[in-house]
């Protein structure tokens, strides 16, 4: 910020309520423009603000069209636009954009076709008092209502009088009410397309800007515009330099913001930075994120690997595999294969520093010693690692929370930690089923970890969806069989067999649902090792309760353990698995 939009964005703070919003210098619509400010409130309706930071001096003439005034950097006369006519587009763009949205215009009335709330723009010169802006005779070019100057946003200011000056800036007043939260979710949706869900990615994505916002505005938009909630867009979009850690529960957007700071990181990279890497535990979350990196275009500069393989193609690259596996577990092979990695990386075989960025996706399945190498892997000139974990998801860590502090592996969380409490992707009874499950688990609020962080019960965000589904037969091929055939009438029912997954305690269980879909000529897909999971087949996905861990499905089957003489550390570790794998499911779950 200029210190001028530093100050207006200080005085905005200041002496409005909580209930306003307010962006500065976010790119908003099809055309992509950058006003300086953009100030929402439900009942006042949308304001642009341009702000300049010209002495008196500085203005040599002004006109309606344009001002001639002093470049700063050469001191040479320039000819620039009309700041108020800079507002004015900007907001034009922003009305443009929202009109193509039938659920924000009034649909009768003298006004019918345009707007349901009122919206306006206007100046703001921050080095200009009121009493030199009329010297100078600048309301000739700009009228005086439409402006605020040095001496109206003084913090000694009156809030109200204040206030009075923004919405004095309305020469649009009709409206007939409130913006709903549903309406204000639409104005993000359609404003910020980066803010959406995954789903609903992209709605002006033609190069040219004038055929996106024509083929925009003859597009069926979604009933349901489905956004990051405001406390996720707001830590999207300020995560900062340095280490940042994001505690949330699950299906509260971990991944969603994730992939938001991978394309932000992108965005902001010099010409020849380094890659930035995304890491996770589970091989199929890997192939997930790097399909939709991909498809933002990204996969050249986002690195998006499951944490063994990164190791061994780093030990590959360098020529540092272990001259001896033959007969071992694969276990113990990985672990050997970590070992080297940060042998390699401590005698300089392996250079450290290599990635511009490092994201961690699920890093509570990551050991003490993986954190560690980690974070030599970023270079110090960013320092940029994000770290994303819920300890009520940790199931390889022999179903305990983490036994080591953030602070111990050289991640810098003190005061960075953002906890996220609100799960979006189940609905409330799929949520309670999930609740349920996890027992005791999940009571624990108060306990704190040595960074601070407390466990987290997550609060569901009240969708409602169907009960969930409980099948009660005796045995395990007759359990799986009835789920075969709810599968198949949920196909019926319209989900595509691409949106149902069955998740199992164990591979047994996985080729006894693999034949009991046969028998049902059910197209699936199960996955063993890594290369079998396909997300964007048409198939249903069968697949351990393990390797789900951070997808997630409209159906889903969970065959359960049987639990009956297990010891209180395996019922937990049991509570944990079956816990992650219901709360897979966004719509319908099936319980067996």
């Amino acid at each position: 910020m200029t210190p001028g939009e530093k100050r207006l964005s200080e005085r905005l703070e200041q002496k409005l309520e909580d209930d306003y919003l307010l962006w500065f210098d976010v790119p908003i619509g099809p055309k992509q423009t950058y006003p300086d400010f953009v100030v929402l409130h439900p009942r006042r309706g949308a304001l642009i603000l341009e702000t300049k930071d010209w002495h008196p001096s500085t203005i040599l003439s002004a006109t309606r069209e344009r001002f001639e005034i002093l470049d700063s950097s050469t001191g040479q006369p320039k000819v620039v636009i009309n700041p108020l006519a800079q507002a004015r587009h900007c907001a034009i763009e922003v009305i443009n954009a929202l009109k193509c949205d039938m659920q924000l215009l009034q649909t009768d009335g003298p006004h019918r076709g345009k707007l349901a709330f009122p919206w306006g723009y206007g100046v703001v010169f921050t080095r200009i008092t009121r009493s030199q802006f009329e010297a100078a005779e600048l309301n000739l070019a700009i009228p005086g209502h439409l402006v605020i100057c040095q001496d109206e946003m003084f913090e000694s200011v009156d809030a109200e009088a204040f206030q009075e000056r923004l919405w004095a800036m309305f020469p649009h007043a009709f409206g007939k009410g409130a913006i709903t939260l549903p309406q204000l979710d639409r104005i993000r949706w359609i404003l910020f397309p980066e803010v959406r869900v995954p789903q609903q990615q992209r709605l002006f994505d033609d190069d040219n800007a004038e055929a996106a916002a024509e083929n925009a505005a003859q597009e069926r938009l979604p009933d349901i515009m489905r956004v990051m909630d405001l406390q996720q867009e707001q830590l999207a979009r300020s995560l900062g330099d340095g280490h940042r850690v994001i505690h949330g529960v699950a299906g509260s957007g971990k991944t969603m913001i994730l992939g938001y700071r991978a394309e932000y990181l992108v965005q902001t990279q010099g010409p020849g930075s380094k890659p930035i890497l995304v890491l996770c535990y589970n091989e199929p979350l890997a192939v997930q994120l790097a399909m939709q990196m991909a498809a933002k275009g990204l996969g050249a500069c986002v690195h998006v690997r499951h944490f063994h393989k990164w190791v061994r193609d780093q030990l590959v690259a360098y020529h540092q595999l272990p001259a001896y596996t033959q007969g071992w577990t694969q276990g113990q092979t990985m672990d050997e294969y970590v070992r080297c990695l940060v042998a390699g990386v401590d005698k300089g075989h392996i250079p450290a520093g290599q990635y511009h960025a490092i994201l961690i996706d699920e890093g509570h399945d990551f050991a003490s010693e993986w954190l560690k190498l980690v974070t030599q892997m970023v270079d110090p000139g960013t320092n940029s690692l994000l770290l994303l974990y819920d300890d009520a998801q940790s199931i390889y860590q022999r179903g305990q929370r983490m036994r080591f502090s953030l602070k111990s592996v050289g991640i810098q969380a003190s005061g960075r930690t953002t906890i996220l409490k609100i799960n979006y992707r189940n609905t409330r009874q799929i949520l309670q089923v999930a609740h349920q499950v996890a027992g005791d688990m999940l009571k624990a609020e108060d306990a704190k970890d040595d960074d601070g962080i407390p466990l987290l019960a997550p609060l569901g965000c009240g969708r409602e969806g169907p009960q969930p589904i409980v099948i009660d037969l005796p045995t395990l091929p007759e359990r799986a069989q009835q789920v075969a055939k709810l599968l198949a009438e949920q196909h019926a029912q319209g989900h595509a067999w691409g949106e149902m997954a069955v998740l199992c305690r164990d591979w047994n269980s996985m080729d006894i649902c693999s034949r009991a879909l046969a028998r049902m000529g059910v197209p699936h897909r199960v996955r063993k090792k890594s290369g079998d999971f396909r997300p964007q087949a048409d198939a249903i996905q069968v697949m351990t309760m393990h390797v789900s861990k951070g997808l997630e499905w409209p159906v889903v089957a969970v065959l359960a353990a049987d639990t009956q003489g297990l010891s209180p550390e395996d019922l937990a570790q049991e509570s944990k698995l079956a816990y992650v794998a219901a709360t897979r499911a966004t719509y319908q779950l099936i319980t067996a």
